[in-house]
């Protein structure tokens, strides 16, 4: 028998997607859709949720979920009112938390070094301060009741920002890289797997999910774009400042086992193919 149950808010997003495949075979796994892909309407663990037309908590009330992993995207207003709901339902339920799939942009207003769990957040980016709204309602919750998991720039085959690179690559429009950004990455594979991990462990409170060392934004863009293949790209070099940048989460207090740390060239190397 599958034992804990999960609801996955934005189930048919990248990374909700990638999540519902890497927890369905272990866990009793639900999630969302907002798109109208067929293969989502036709399966039985997906239900149609409209961030601003639907009341999340009939979802939660119908699902009884012991996990709610929100991976949700759109409209910020619709956000923050679902998160509020979920948090006002949280309080009543003894045996649910919420797993919020946070950002390194809470931190995109502190660019001279790298950020670590305790960190105060500060953002100059509405995207940012939207992440922080969020984390601030849960870090008024119980700790036990909530996982803020923030993570850095994805890549991974699938992903978003890959698919812009090939575009741009074979229709020869050029590349942005911002030669002063420090980051760190992760893809959906390894992301899904720290999460599964966290969620098996039972772990609450705050986590950098992200790789274990830095790089150079331009240096990992002109690395992946190597790998999809031997392409000669216009670079456009964006300077946001004279000085080095850093846009990264690193873990200090909240360390995960070494089969789940792993390196910006691993990302490279295992998961982005032509």
């Amino acid at each position: 028998m599958l034992s804990k149950k999960i609801l996955i808010l934005g189930g048919s997003g990248f990374l909700g997607n990638a999540l519902y495949k890497e927890l369905y075979n272990y866990y009793d796994t639900y999630a969302t859709y907002n798109s109208a892909r067929r293969a989502f309407e036709s399966n039985q663990k997906f239900f149609k949720y409209d961030m601003q037309e639907d009341d999340v908590v009939q979802l939660l009330e119908k699902i009884n979920p012991q996990y709610i992993i929100s991976a949700i995207r759109g409209n910020f207003a619709a956000q923050i009112q679902a998160h509020q709901h979920i948090v006002e339902y949280l309080k009543k339920k003894d045996d649910c938390k919420l797993y919020f799939i946070s950002s390194a942009n809470v931190f995109d207003a502190y660019s001279k070094y790298p950020s670590y769990e305790n960190d105060k957040t500060l953002s100059e980016s509405v995207y940012g301060r939207l992440k922080i709204k969020i984390e601030n309602m849960l870090l008024r919750l119980p700790k036990k009741k909530m996982a803020i998991l923030r993570v850095p720039m994805v890549f991974g085959n699938g992903s978003p920002r890959i698919k812009q690179i090939k575009q741009a690559i074979w229709a020869n429009e050029p590349l942005e890289v911002f030669p002063n950004l420090v980051m760190n990455v992760t893809n959906d594979d390894k992301l899904t797997q720290q999460i599964h991990y966290l969620i098996n462990r039972n772990k609450t409170g705050v986590f950098h999910l992200g790789s274990n060392d830095l790089v150079h934004h331009e240096d990992f863009i002109s690395e992946v774009v190597d790998r999809i293949g031997h392409f000669n790209p216009i670079y456009k070099r964006i300077y946001t400042t004279n000085d080095e940048r850093y846009l990264a989460v690193l873990p200090k207090d909240n360390i995960l086992p070494k089969n789940l740390q792993f390196s910006s060239q691993d990302i490279i190397d295992h998961h982005i193919s032509g």
